[in-house]
């Protein structure tokens, strides 16, 4: 460990707050635990690698039975972020698919363009500036109602990546905000219109080069920019290989095989040539031109036949139809059902996915059972009632780490943080050594906070060549990190953002208790026996005859529980 912990919580003899660092005597219990669980945690978990070919999508699993409240739980740490009284209710009552169509259906709260706006950050004074998007952010991920809609963002933020830390342009902080506004409005629609969204955003016209990008000039040897042409196929749509429908690598001779050739980049960036921001202005008094898809200025557009992958696209099509005819292609490929899907999986169930779970995906994303291609809605339908989704896994390798962002969004709903000022003053939380290591919108490139394809080294997982990302954010600094800063939001709240722990100290006398409140709601039921004896142990060691100890004993609850490998690791 490369850094103290350092403990505001109560000794077994003081009811009084007190700053030590692990190991230094009893008063260090909970912190010591906690670190050493969370650092353990980092050498195993990731995901599932059953070839189980059982169980399927199409049905909710629990039509007859309600689900448990560990059910439901559990289901909610998969669909959403976090399981409320109330939502623990809403899916007992509902039922996985019909909540799921219920939250489908939930209108969308204030954009986060407006809410910027609204908040006076669309004056001139903020022109080159990011301020309130980090506060907007975390305003939907914790206070919107609509938890589906936002975790699916979030996880499409991480596939589309577009970063604050790549916007060299005027207006950056709208020309985010109007880009996962985007996201929110296509992310339950079709993959073909998501990707023409992406693609004519100005955001990621700034962040990968499209915007402005110009014809070939033979005098002067400029050539097309090929980044999006490249990033379009690599990440966005069909992948570095060609996939059978269960997403492994088609070989021949040993080899997998390459979906596209060098070549075919150059003549794609010829088709992504001409557009530019929707305005006659760039970079005015008005920003409203980030929330607008680009324009095509035809005087920049490359003259000739062009090609995407094998599809001729004539000299004839003008830009927005050699567009058109790109997307349709891409979107149309064999390997998106299978490459978007497998992602999707894992960043909603599981790290590692049977090639079975993603052939059942793929087979939906193919076909919804209306002959409707690349539809998202019944993508997510199919991830989240898989039996594999639904079914907790018994291999030590099952389900997925929890990124950072998903710990501290699930623990501040659970909690019902709020800002009563509408300030949502969490701010950013890049810092590896101090807070999470990940925030939103802010990943390092186009390539996320961690890649797809990630296997730990040096590991049991790698050993067994078992993908796990998320493992790809976690050391020895983001472990004491996520500790030091979440033992601060525990312990205190930040800014007007306090957590309400009455249900807790209802129960707070009885240690076991309130351990098993916690790990219900955060874990589904998933944490053993032997984890949650050794945290009540712990917190028991705390006095609760005053308000302080029992206080005292719901925070030190609280980080043992979201460091315990067990909650870590969602299954």
């Amino acid at each position: 460990m490369t850094a103290a912990v350092h403990v505001p919580f109560a000794t077994p003899d003081d009811d009084r707050n007190v700053e030590t660092t692990p190991g230094a005597g009893p008063s260090a219990t909970a912190a010591a635990l906690a670190a050493a669980a969370l650092l353990a945690a980092c050498g195993g978990g990731g995901g599932s690698s059953s070839s189980d070919d059982t169980g399927g999508p199409d049905a909710d699993p629990q039509t007859t039975t309600p689900p448990t409240d560990a059910e439901a739980a559990r289901f909610l740490g998969q669909a959403g972020f976090a399981a409320s009284a109330a939502d623990l209710a809403a899916v007992k009552s509902a039922g996985y698919a019909r909540w799921l169509d219920q939250q489908f259906a939930a209108p969308r709260t204030q954009s986060h363009y407006d809410w910027l706006v609204a908040k006076g950050y669309g004056a001139e004074s903020y022109r080159n500036s990011l301020a309130g998007v980090d506060a907007t952010l975390w305003r939907k991920l914790i206070g919107s109602p609509d938890q589906l809609r936002q975790r699916v963002v979030l996880a499409l933020s991480e596939i589309f990546v577009v970063s604050m830390n790549g916007l060299p342009v005027s207006w950056p902080g709208m020309a985010t905000a109007a880009y996962v506004d985007m996201l929110e409005a296509r992310c339950f629609g079709s993959f073909r219109a998501l990707l023409e969204g992406v693609t004519l955003s100005p955001a990621m016209g700034v962040y990968l080069a499209m915007r402005g990008n110009r014809k070939e000039d033979p005098k002067t040897g400029r050539q097309p920019d090929e980044n999006y042409a490249r990033e379009v196929m690599q990440l966005f749509s069909i992948g570095l290989s060609q996939l059978n429908p269960d997403g492994t690598p088609k070989t021949s001779g040993g080899k997998t095989i390459d979906t596209y050739t060098l070549q075919q980049i150059t003549d794609l960036a010829r088709v992504f040539t001409g557009w530019d921001f929707d305005t006659t202005t760039p970079g005015g008094a008005d920003p409203s031109y980030m929330q607008r898809p680009m324009t095509h200025n035809a005087a920049r557009f490359s003259a000739g036949a062009k090609k995407v992958l094998d599809v001729t696209i004539p000299e004839t099509a003008d830009g927005p139809t050699a567009m058109k005819m790109a997307l349709d292609t891409l979107a149309a490929h064999p390997n998106v059902g299978p490459f978007i899907g497998r992602q999707l999986i894992q960043r909603l169930v599981a790290s590692n996915p049977s090639p079975a779970y993603v052939q059942r995906v793929a087979a939906v994303f193919d076909n919804n059972g209306k002959g409707e291609r690349g539809d998202l809605r019944a993508v997510i339908r199919a991830i989240l009632l898989d039996a594999e989704a639904r079914q907790p896994a018994a291999s030590p390798d099952a389900g997925k780490l929890r990124e950072p962002i998903q710990r501290l969004v699930q623990w501040a709903r659970t909690v019902g943080l709020s800002s009563p000022g509408d300030l949502w003053g969490i701010g950013d939380t890049s810092n590896p050594a101090s807070r999470l290591g990940q925030s939103p919108m802010r990943s390092g490139s186009v390539f996320n906070f961690f890649r797809p394809g990630y296997v730990p080294p040096n590991s049991q997982l790698g050993t067994n060549g078992v993908t796990a990302p998320e493992f790809q954010l976690c050391n020895e600094s983001t472990v004491a990190g996520y500790l030091n800063f979440m033992q601060s939001l525990i312990g205190n709240g930040i800014g007007d953002m306090k957590p309400d722990y009455t249900a807790d100290l209802a129960v707070a006398a009885d240690a076991t208790a309130l351990v098993r409140r916690q790990a219900l709601l955060m874990a589904g039921g998933t944490l053993s026996e032997a984890t949650v004896t050794t945290i009540a142990t712990a917190v028991a060691t705390i006095k609760a005859e005053t308000d302080a100890g029992k206080l005292n004993r719901v925070k030190a609850s609280w980080l043992m529980v979201m460091a315990a490998p067990d909650y870590q690791v969602q299954k």
